[in-house]
């Protein structure tokens, strides 16, 4: 079974294109448990509709406060109890056979413990390629969206001290633990802008741009996390 945990906060017509997309799957052994991370807008109307469709297959968890996503992944973690985890944003959209096919790529590599793919991000295309020790150690270039293996995922969870690049920051401590990911050459799901890759900029304009806040801000992250990783 996949666990499908998708945390959110204030993005309930998101959530619901998203949920329409999963209940689109040609696989259909999953669970879905929702954190609601002290959400302000519609989002229990939507949960409450979604629970009608969905059944059994669905939970809803609520934080007492908003911590952000790290703490709210690990809250449904250890909820779920599927052999395979997806993270899901809650402003992605997956494409029909996205989860048979991850699910179907790690059956057939099964030295590898994650299968990721390529994206959209509106109608930007994310191009990924295939997986490389030496690249991850140079740069994040994996979403959080990729199917994992539950007895490979890191036993702390995410690191909830983490603010940014959180994704990469987990997929370099799965590296340490000796798990390696495998790609997928397809578009198996797309995020609706307006989310927190909103502040992507094209590569170029962290070179000509230095001075600009979120370059700053960007270089920093890569820093703390190289830092904590001992790759600088």
């Amino acid at each position: 079974m996949i666990s499908i945990i998708i945390p959110v906060y204030n993005q309930a017509e998101k959530l619901k294109q998203c949920l329409e997309s999963i209940k689109n799957q040609a696989y259909d052994n999953y669970e879905i448990i929702i954190i609601n991370d002290r959400s302000t807008d519609k989002l229990s109307r939507i949960i409450e509709l979604s629970k009608k469709e969905f059944g059994y297959k669905i939970e809803w968890l609520h934080n007492y406060r908003n911590h952000g996503a790290p703490y709210t992944r690990n809250k449904g973690f250890r909820k779920s109890k599927g052999e395979y985890l997806l993270f899901c944003d809650a402003d992605a959209e997956l494409t029909p056979n996205a989860l048979e096919l991850m699910l179907k790529t790690l059956n057939e590599n099964p030295n590898t413990s994650y299968a990721y793919s390529s994206f959209l991000w509106g109608k930007k295309l994310f191009k990924l390629e295939q997986f490389s020790a030496k690249k991850l150690k140079q740069m994040p270039y994996i979403h959080t969206m990729s199917l994992i293996k539950r007895e490979d995922f890191p036993g702390n969870g995410w690191d909830e001290s983490t603010k940014k690049l959180q994704d990469w920051d987990l997929w370099l401590t799965m590296l340490e633990q000796g798990h390696v990911g495998v790609w997928i050459d397809k578009i198996l799901f797309k995020v609706q802008t307006g989310g927190t890759i909103s502040s992507w900029l094209p590569s170029f304009a962290y070179k000509i741009f230095p001075f600009l806040p979120s370059v700053k801000k960007y270089k920093k992250a890569v820093e703390v996390i190289k830092k904590k990783h001992r790759l600088i």
